[in-house]
């Protein structure tokens, strides 16, 4: 049985949980895909997404304004990626398709939008050539008129002057094979925003201005060093193992975490509180001095207002942008909620750990409202809880307890293996991959707070890490080992994950979804095993293998960003945990982006084509990242379903239906599926096509059925593929629209999959014309 000491890593979590929740960020140009503005959207169609991000060079230099469109417009784009969860109507991947009345089409919205075709050869604009599908090839672009008349669309190409709306279903384009498309069901931006947008009612609630709008108001504030500012409680509930588990957090955070030209301020509060150090700068012998001055003994009442109040004033120009990690048995003998304002009001982050099971609801608004986390610990040794450090493990145990832990070269400066016991110092033997060995000769030994520490001179070598205790008592006792690291280089970033659900409360009226991004320097690491551990304060747990494939919870594949639906809801108060498990091939890729502003690669303008400068190749190579392990938490978060109300869900919607032609066959593959969204195995599938797309989109039982029945479903998450001969015969040049839709055991039905389409040729095409805009490129076919 594995059992580690909570409370310590929760500490450890907190720190490194914490990001600014900014919603626009500047940064450096992204190592991928440089100056290009872009949204992270990690969740579903009508969800808020995570940040826009932009670059200096983009807000400076105008000469990227002729590809992109002016900045407000761009701004808008990203803005409806970020607050309504709408997609791009372009489709990098897929520019052209086939129309039902057998056009190629620019795949845009609107269709209104004209233009023409060409192959950019040495400079000059050519005819295109066309591949085996007769669509051009990936090396032909759609270059739109610079004059145009329709407005739409913003989430198309908000570069052209004209356009200044979003598209509605009257000249929405439900055929184009876009991102909106395939993540809406077809549905036309407008109609995301207005009905499934956290926005819905505000058609209904928006009164026109009476006057002009006030100017904005920007803050400028310059950043700092890192002002960090732990308030602990020391009230009397806090006796016994929670007081203890405190020290251990704290000194963990304070010798191994807090990174150097750091300050750091310590307040403690029962009855009344006080300043136990005013901000240091962590620097020499600081570390040690803040950790000698810890608490070690707990009484008197939880004025929760009177801590927070000192701990705001421990800067004396500003606690704005400051750090606080608010630390409480969450059992206020005051009341907090009377200086909730006061604290949003700072302009502090206030991260709240919540100890034990009677927090507060006001801590958690607390620490949403200012941009913090709330994360609840338990004081208690409890199972696997190591959170946001390097790596960990642990055991009770009566005799020797061994392992090993890879550490990869991203990392392997100020390493620190730090041994937690329950009652007496094991003895303990760590082994470097070249065999140099380390024993308690080489650590540090904290009776008070029960813990061994050994640092790691310079740089740590890379690889497998041999450790093991030898619990020298006679009884089982709990023994932990957490191990932190910094980057090895400045220049080679290290690989972080990140770890969050898609919401923080649940009815349990539908699932909740699991997140966590694995990454070196923002640029995503494929292939990783990544698994996550929910554990209720109810003892309930489940462990969620996280995939990266494009299918059920998770929006893209290969983006770095691991999802899985959570389905198994109980009422209970969740800590969420991601751990990256070691394990061979690995790789840093490089992807497109999936949301951003359309780079344009020039215009049409008085007949001639006019070209942008050439958009900059994606900069980052594949590179092997090598074994490595890494941990990260979220915050808590809540599940409280009525009582008598089930929490039974019908398979998953298919999001990922592929379909080609060979002859007359058809092939269709998909990932499967299961009894409950993605879990378990489907009872069937109905498959069905039709010639005409809004058959399959609005009517699908209308649509004609396929014969299923020697198809046997896969378990969930595995490849599913199906090949089957249309009854009827398909005529040159046919277009077909197929759809999915799964039922389990219990006759519950998904939603009906993504459409997919095929168009048959069996002879060449001859294409008359490259006008996007004009029905003489109609494919002659013979019939």
């Amino acid at each position: 049985m594995v059992i580690i000491s909570a409370l310590h890593k929760k500490l450890l979590e907190i720190f490194h949980v914490f990001q600014l929740q900014a919603n626009i960020i500047i940064d450096s140009p992204h190592p991928a895909y440089r100056d290009e503005p872009y949204v992270k959207q990690m969740k579903g169609c009508g969800e808020e997404s995570e940040y826009i991000h932009f670059t200096p060079n983009f807000l400076l230099n105008d000469n990227l304004l002729n590809a992109y469109g002016p900045r407000g417009k761009v701004f808008v784009h990203e803005w409806a990626h970020l607050r309504w969860g709408v997609f791009d109507e372009y489709n990098e991947k897929e520019p052209f398709y086939f129309s039902q009345n057998q056009q190629i089409q620019p795949t845009r919205c609107s269709t209104q939008v004209s233009g023409h075709w060409f192959e950019i050869i040495n400079g000059h604009a050519t005819l295109c050539r066309y591949d085996d599908t007769w669509l051009p090839t990936k090396e032909c672009q759609f270059f739109p008129d610079k004059d145009q008349k329709t407005s739409a669309s913003v989430m198309y190409m908000p570069s052209l002057d004209s356009v200044t709306a979003f598209c509605h279903e009257g000249d929405h384009n439900i055929e184009a094979p876009n991102t909106q498309n395939q993540k809406c069901d077809n549905k036309a931006t407008r109609t995301v925003i207005f009905q499934h947008s956290v926005d819905k009612d505000a058609l209904q609630t928006l009164k026109p201005l009476q006057s002009a709008p006030p100017a904005p108001k920007f803050t400028v504030i310059q950043r700092r060093s890192r002002v960090v500012c732990l308030i602990l409680d020391v009230s009397g509930s806090m006796q016994g193992q929670r007081i203890l588990r405190l020290q251990q957090a704290a000194t963990i955070f304070l010798r191994e975490i807090v990174e150097e030209g750091a300050y750091v301020g310590i307040v403690k509060f029962s009855t009344s509180a006080d300043i136990i150090s005013s901000l240091t700068k962590i620097e020499g012998y600081a570390r040690e001095s803040l950790i000698s001055k810890l608490p070690d003994t707990a009484s008197g009442s939880t004025n929760m207002c009177t801590g927070l109040k000192l701990g705001f004033e421990q800067d004396d120009k500003s606690a704005v942008g400051d750090d606080v990690i608010f630390l409480t048995d969450g059992e206020a003998t005051d009341d907090i909620q009377s200086c909730l304002k006061s604290a949003v009001n700072s302009g502090a982050i206030i991260n709240t750990i919540a100890m034990g099971l009677s927090a507060s609801n006001v801590l958690v608004t607390m620490a949403n409202q200012t941009d913090g986390k709330f994360i609840v610990a338990d004081e208690n040794l409890i199972s696997n809880q190591l959170v946001d450090a390097f790596s960990s493990t642990g055991s009770s145990t009566t005799g020797w307890f061994n392992g090993t832990v890879p550490i990869d070269r991203t990392v392997g400066n100020s390493t620190t293996f730090t041994i937690i016991y329950e009652r007496s110092a094991p003895t303990v033997s760590i082994h470097a991959p070249s065999g140099s060995a380390y024993d308690q000769t080489r650590m540090t030994h904290n009776a008070a707070t029960k813990t061994l520490t050994l640092n790691i001179p310079g740089t740590a070598e890379p690889g497998d890490w041999r450790y093991s205790f030898f619990n020298t008592e006679s009884t089982a006792q709990a023994m932990t080992l957490t191990i932190t690291s910094r980057a090895a280089r400045d220049d080679v970033p290290p690989v972080m994950v990140k770890a969050q659900m898609n919401q923080l409360a649940s009815d349990g009226s539908k699932p909740m979804v699991v997140f966590a991004e694995v990454s070196q320097n923002h640029v995503p690491v494929l292939g990783a095993k990544v698994m996550a551990t929910l554990q209720s304060d109810t003892g309930y747990s489940e462990d969620l293998f996280l995939l990266d494939n494009g299918a059920g919870a998770d929006n893209f594949k290969n983006d770095g960003i691991y999802s899985r639906y959570f389905a198994k809801l109980i009422s209970g108060r969740y800590s969420l945990k991601v751990r990256v498990i070691p394990q061979e091939g690995a790789i840093r890729g490089s992807h497109n982006r999936n949301s951003g502003a359309l780079y344009v690669p020039g215009y049409i303008v008085d007949g001639k084509v006019q070209l942008n400068p050439q958009k900059p190749p994606v900069s980052v190579q594949s590179a092997d990242v090598g074994r490595f392990i890494r941990t990260a938490t979220g915050e808590s978060f809540v599940v409280n379903v009525p009582k008598g109300v089930t929490t039974k869900f019908p398979p998953a919607k298919i999001t990922d239906l592929r379909a080609k032609i060979q002859v007359d066959t058809i092939f269709l593959s998909w990932t499967a599926p299961g009894e409950d969204f993605d879990f378990g195995t489907v009872e069937s599938y109905d498959i069905r096509w039709s010639k005409h797309l809004k058959t399959i989109l609005y009517n699908f039982r209308n649509a004609t059925p396929v014969n299923t029945s020697a198809l046997h479903p896969q378990e969930a998450t595995l490849d599913e593929q199906f090949s089957f001969l249309p009854e009827v015969a398909i005529k040159n040049g046919t277009t077909l629209f197929f759809a999915i839709q799964s039922q389990d055991k219990q006759a519950l039905k998904s939603e009906v999959s993504n459409i997919a389409q095929v168009t048959k040729f069996t002879l060449k095409c001859v294409i008359l014309s490259h006008d996007a805009n004009s029905n003489v490129n109609k494919l002659n076919t013979p019939k």
